[in-house]
């Protein structure tokens, strides 16, 4: 099992994830190109993916999908009612569409696909089951549902958004519309709201969690990392690796070999 955030932020987001015979890319919100110089940093190559699996149809997550899944052949997996409203991506050879609440099988592996509150046609967190363990990845969720939190249960690695610090957001540059927008129930989540869920999602089992889709301009990465490191001292369960994922390069690695 390996997991990496090849980005993560708001002008582009790509998760990496290994597991069993299995190498998928979750979200392609990068160019083909610069997908494939971050990949070539944690030692992989864009030769190797499998599948890609897309969230949502907003820009930073789906921007690179047609040219990254044409120059390797890959199968796009994307909820259909997504896949109607993407911007542009070009041919998609072969385009895999889902429903609601649809748990995929591909090759050594299940796909389950949790329906989510973010303001996108039908955005969707994936939890990937692998012989290693679980792997969810949950970002631009707006708010956690009991939903959420009855399905992401015992995963060994999280990939979790903890999106702004209120004060930041308030205080800061943007628009009081676009600030409305994120606190909304379909926007992103705070730091305090994620380190809620993360509190709600902790155990014995869980080695890995992925601090997501930090905001360069609402958020600082200290703040985020503070927060989840709280709830997780209080949780006296498990004391997983925290990676913290950025804009501008990959993250580490959580590896199990």
């Amino acid at each position: 099992m390996r997991v990496c955030l090849l980005a993560s932020g708001s002008k582009g987001n790509a998760v990496l994830v290994e597991g069993g015979d299995s190498r998928l890319l979750i979200d392609a919100g990068l160019s083909a190109r610069e997908l494939n110089r971050r990949l070539g940093l944690i030692q992989t190559d864009g030769d190797s993916l499998d599948a890609v699996l897309i969230s949502h149809e907003h820009g930073d997550h789906c921007s690179g999908l047609g040219p990254i899944a044409r120059r390797h052949r890959l199968p796009v997996f994307v909820h259909h009612r997504t896949r109607s409203v993407l911007r542009n991506p070009g041919r998609l050879d072969d385009c895999r569409e889902f429903d609601d609440g649809c748990t995929l099988a591909f090759k050594d592996i299940q796909i389950e696909t949790v329906p989510l509150a973010h303001d996108a046609a039908a955005p969707v967190g994936y939890i990937i089951d692998t012989s290693a363990g679980k792997i969810g990845i949950l970002t631009d969720l707006g708010l956690a549902t009991r939903l959420v939190v009855e399905r992401y249960r015992h995963c060994r690695v999280l990939v979790l958004e903890f999106n702004h610090d209120p004060r930041m957001l308030r205080d800061g540059p943007y628009p009081w519309h676009l600030k409305q927008r994120i606190r909304s129930n379909h926007g992103h989540l705070s730091n305090e709201a994620a380190a809620q869920l993360l509190s709600e999602l902790a155990w014995d089992g869980l080695e890995g969690v992925f601090l997501a889709h930090l905001s360069e301009t609402n958020n600082c990465p200290q703040l985020a990392e503070q927060s989840a490191r709280q709830v997780l001292a209080a949780q006296n369960c498990c004391n997983p690796q925290l990676f913290i994922g950025t804009q501008a390069q990959p993250s580490g690695c959580f590896v199990v070999k």
